[in-house]
């Protein structure tokens, strides 16, 4: 059952990281970039823009599941 939810994880965690990719690729999220930046520079604040987001869950959630599927004790 660990393992079905590791793998579970780590597909959930790749569409996540790929998501963020075609964000970041798209004009949406070259907008959203500069905007961040501009943003940023103006009142000194510390904005993401939101793929950043989607590459961070992903990461978490594929390590977890790499975690959940390789770890853990040997059933006998």
């Amino acid at each position: 059952m660990k393992k079905i939810i590791g793998i579970i994880l780590i597909l959930v965690g790749g569409f996540l990281i790929y998501k963020g990719v075609a964000r970041d690729d798209s004009l949406a999220g070259e907008l959203d970039e500069a905007g961040s930046d501009i943003a940023n520079k103006v009142d000194g604040g510390s904005r993401i823009p939101e793929h950043y987001y989607y590459f961070i869950g992903g990461g978490i959630l594929a390590a977890a599941g790499i975690a959940a599927t390789v770890g853990g004790r040997k059933a006998s």
